[in-house]
């Protein structure tokens, strides 16, 4: 019985580019002289270095640990010695920088001690540790920790996992190539998956531009005996490959704004991402490498197995880069993005390296008015009225844009694409996303300062008033000690309660009364002059006052006798 399909809305159809890249099977690549290895390479926390300068290191070991639950450790893709760690060039268009481990490989590319875990032993919160702990990330492009999509949600279990290998992008072929070449091995991972998410059944999105990976990856479904688990053949559309969308085709469930798609019972993962859970579970392999394709302005496009942190221009020179070529784009030409530089380094995130040209890329048509004609709508597969968010970012009411769903934009470029007015109006979504996002952070920063600041003052009220309910009490004890003091035999004093103002005249008045009552202790120590010392000490005193007092007689006149 064949499953019925269904449609998103909009999309597009662009020139796919993608035949070139898959007439060799992927290659491995050569030990560059250094490899960069960003720390921060997954959404989530900057994982923290555990290596310095001179540290010898070797393949698989961790270099960057995983800061919090929202993280995910990086580790050393072949041995060698850490040059440095410092701040480099990150692969992104912004050109800044991030902290990044230097190493120079020996050439040995020598595994350390693998960290390993029985598998059917172990329980899925175990499982999701080791793979937290290993570096896995999606690598469909959002690069979001697996660990934490291998949640079931609320219910404890899923009704369906979805496995995303559409690859709608033209020139992206890694996952095709990697479905047709590690078929078996991927759906090892895509079991593991499952069994941690205790889903029902697995659906494997395939477009129907791929027939080898599909009847590879059928091929290994058949072989594995396992049951629940279905390869379907998808229209070939732009962009059937976002989570979203390949939801909706696969199982009709359309996940609305503000939900997750785990409400639903569904979760989505790349093919990538399941051979690297594969890699990590049964082989002890953290995520090293990726496959990555090499297309466009090149001699032989192709896929290679490229080490994390390698260069860039390293890879390209495979692949003959020709003279004319001006850019490198990490990505397809819909949602890639420019590199700042050639030598920037190959991350988690890269699935593909795009060689431009101005031949290849020229540059765009003159921006001219909007003229309102709805095709950038009609093509929109979030559903949005792109025009409208067009005219609010532009005119930088970024509130108006948020009320339009702003943040449910894709990025996918379709709107771009079909614009007659030749308007770059992904550029404007994400103009107005980052100014909000940097809004919102001062907003944070604000409000932090102010809660500090009340803090401090209720904290300064209540020390005031902590200091002088203690001086109200002390001086309330002072008070009734004094009373019964002065009190007659007999007497019963009577506390009297001062008032707050009353409290530092009581305490003064208390002080003055303990410093007679120490006067008339000391007083007669020092006029007793009943003992004999006393008495003769007075009466030495007394003799040398008297001789003191005689007149002295006047000496003589000179020459008298």
């Amino acid at each position: 019985m064949l499953r019925k399909l269904f449609k998103f809305h909009g999309g597009v159809k662009p020139q796919t580019n993608k035949e070139r890249s898959t007439t060799a099977p992927i290659a491995p690549v050569p030990l560059p002289d250094r490899l960069v290895i960003p720390l921060h390479q997954s959404v989530g926390g900057h994982p923290r270095p555990l290596v310095q300068p001179g540290d010898r290191v070797f393949k698989g070991q961790r270099i960057g640990a995983a800061d919090g639950n929202l993280s995910s450790a990086v580790h050393a893709s072949t041995s060698g010695i850490v040059r440095d760690v410092l701040p480099a060039v990150m692969p992104h268009t912004s050109g800044l920088t991030t902290l990044s481990v230097v190493i120079e490989p020996d050439g040995e590319d020598r595994w350390g001690e693998l960290e390993r875990i029985n598998v059917r032993a172990a329980t899925p919160d175990e499982l999701r540790d080791y793979l937290r702990d290993a570096g896995v990330v999606g690598l469909g492009g959002a690069v979001f920790p697996s660990h934490l999509k291998l949640k079931p949600g609320k219910e404890g279990r899923l009704d369906t996992l979805v496995i995303n290998g559409a690859e709608c992008e033209p020139f992206i072929t890694c996952d095709d190539m990697l479905m047709r070449e590690r078929a078996a091995d991927m759906l090892k991972g895509i079991s593991a998956m499952r069994h941690m998410l205790q889903a029902r059944e697995v659906l494997i999105g395939i477009e129907d531009n791929k027939p080898e990976a599909l009847a590879a990856v059928q091929a290994a479904i058949t072989a594995s005996g396992e049951q629940g688990i279905e390869a379907l053949s998808i229209p070939t559309r732009y962009p059937a490959g976002g989570a979203k969308q390949l939801i909706r085709v696969l199982t009709g469930i359309e996940v609305p704004h503000g939900r997750r798609s785990t409400d639903f019972g569904v979760q989505c993962f790349n093919v990538g991402t399941a051979y690297s859970i594969h890699d990590a579970l049964e082989h002890g392999r953290p995520l090293l490498s990726r496959v990555v394709t090499v297309a466009g302005n090149v001699d032989t496009p192709r896929n290679y197995d490229v080490l994390i942190g390698t260069p860039m221009d390293h890879v390209v020179r495979l692949a003959g880069a020709h003279p004319d070529t001006d850019r490198y784009i990490m990505g397809g030409p819909m949602m890639g993005v420019r590199m700042p530089a050639f030598d920037v380094p190959v991350v988690k995130a890269t699935n593909c390296i795009l060689v431009g040209s101005p031949a290849l890329f020229p540059p765009p048509p003159p921006e001219m008015p909007c003229i309102r004609c709805g095709e950038c709508a009609k093509a929109c597969p979030a559903d949005l009225a792109p025009f409208e968010m067009y005219w609010f970012s532009r005119a930088k009411n970024f509130g108006k844009t948020q009320e339009y769903h702003l943040f449910d934009c894709i990025e996918c470029g379709c709107c771009s694409f079909v614009c007659p007015s030749h308007i770059p109006l992904v550029d404007y979504f994400r103009f107005s996303k980052s100014e909000i996002w940097a809004r919102e952070r001062e907003k944070e920063a604000a409000d932090t300062a102010r809660e500090r600041f009340e803090f401090k003052n209720l904290r300064q009220e209540r020390e005031k008033q902590e200091k002088a309910e203690k001086l109200a009490a002390k001086a309330a004890a002072t008070r009734e000690k004094v009373a019964g003091e002065a009190a007659p035999p007999g007497a019963t004093p009577t506390a009297a309660k001062p008032t707050g103002g009353d409290a530092k005249r009581a305490l003064i008045e208390a002080a003055m009364e303990k410093a007679r009552q120490q006067k008339a202790q000391i007083a007669p120590k020092n006029t007793d002059a009943s003992t004999p010392g006393v008495q003769a000490e007075m009466a030495a005193i007394d003799a040398r006052r008297a001789a003191l007092e005689q007149p002295t007689e006047p000496p003589p006149p000179a020459g008298q006798a």
